[in-house]
């Protein structure tokens, strides 16, 4: 994504950009328990506004036995259980038609959008060891985990994902197989056969998927969180300012996930001149106040250097999340996707974008 002239400010999302994707932590909770693929998501984002994640991610709850209560209330929605069950028994009706794009966070994120296939050895970093082969049943592959959905950024507030996609959405529902009683024809299924074949609710424990969710996205992503900290290197008056625009939670007091004691080359919060959390602000994207917010908090800091100042055609946005990345580009920033599995492509569409090198060059020789 070439621009005509360097961007004032880069804002990076955290969950699924600058660490690694909850998606993940999902997809294998989900074939560990036999919880139907896709169930999670859905059941989270069809729990906007008010679910106890989009609250949580709002600073309006705490993270508490209520917070777990109310997820774990959202987990067994029997309303959304039969609608989710009748979205897989129609193959006219596929899941991306009924799914709210938009709600999943990010902690310091959690996200989604990925790629059509797994990511290779190579895509996960030169330096990470293969992982083992899995033995388990078949999970989904990375684009059924890729929804417009947010989930959440963990960065002392944990939780949070098109640039050209549409907006409706990436993952299809194809999983007509989960279920022995489902139906090859195309009609819907009447309220009576509905009733009869659905299954009973999985038995998800919200606490220990939440808390799964959060130490996968401890971890720093192998290509996008280098070329933060290869930007943090260059002058402030050579570089763009950098900033965070993420889907938050925040942890009790006392929690080693506040990232308090992390080493400041690890810890995402640490190398941004403005961090915009949603938990923070009361605000979460996809809503355009939250960015609106952001460009404030950049025209301001520019202008006390000495600048012009910021306005949201003088930023690129790195998202996961689709509908996020709609947002941004009405309100006239420049967006760059973040492909699960794929990130490495976000950082060369960034360099492009600044004119700075971003990528060593063991990395850039193997994705040449």
């Amino acid at each position: 994504m070439a621009t005509s002239k360097s961007p004032k400010a880069i804002l990076f999302d955290i969950g699924g950009v600058c660490v690694l994707s909850p998606l993940e932590a999902i997809a294998t909770y989900e074939n560990k328990h036999s919880v139907p693929s896709d169930w999670i998501n859905y059941a989270i984002s069809r729990s906007a506004p008010d679910g106890s994640w989009q609250r949580l991610e709002r600073g309006e709850i705490k993270m508490d036995e209520d917070f777990f209560r109310g997820f774990n209330a959202d987990l067994r929605n029997e309303k959304l259980w039969k609608e989710f069950h009748g979205s897989f028994r129609n193959s006219k009706k596929k899941l991306k038609d009924v799914a709210n794009p938009t709600q999943l966070g990010d902690h310091v994120s959690l996200k989604a959008e990925a790629a059509d296939s797994n990511p290779t050895d190579q895509d996960r970093g030169a330096q990470q060891p293969p992982k083992p082969q899995d033995e388990s049943p078949a999970r989904p592959s990375l684009s059924k985990l890729a929804k417009d959905t947010t989930i959440g950024d963990p960065v002392s507030l944990e939780s949070e994902d098109v640039a050209q996609s549409s907006p409706d959405g990436s993952a299809s529902a194809t999983e007509e197989s989960r279920s022995s009683s489902s139906s090859s024809s195309p009609s819907p299924p009447d309220a009576t056969s509905t009733l009869i074949s659905l299954p009973p609710l999985p038995d998800i424990d919200g606490e220990s998927l939440f808390w799964s969710m959060m130490a996968h996205s401890r971890s720093p992503d192998p290509y996008v969180f280098p070329a933060l900290l290869q930007l943090r290197k260059v002058p402030t008056k050579e570089r763009p300012i950098l900033a965070a625009l993420s889907n938050t939670v925040i942890f009790p007091s006392g929690h080693p996930y506040n990232r308090l004691n992390d080493p400041p080359e690890s810890d995402p919060r640490g190398q941004f001149d403005v961090f915009v959390a949603s938990a923070e602000v009361g605000l979460r994207k996809p809503d355009p106040e939250i960015y609106k917010l952001a460009v404030e908090k950049l025209d301001k800091l520019d202008k006390e250097k000495g600048g012009s100042g910021v306005k949201a055609e003088d930023c690129v946005f790195l998202d996961d999340i689709g509908e996020n990345l709609k947002t941004a580009q009405g309100l006239g920033m420049k967006t760059i996707k973040v492909v699960l599995g794929k990130t490495w492509r976000a950082v060369k569409e960034l360099e492009q974008a600044t004119g700075l090198s971003l990528m060593d060059e063991r990395t850039r020789r193997s994705k040449l």
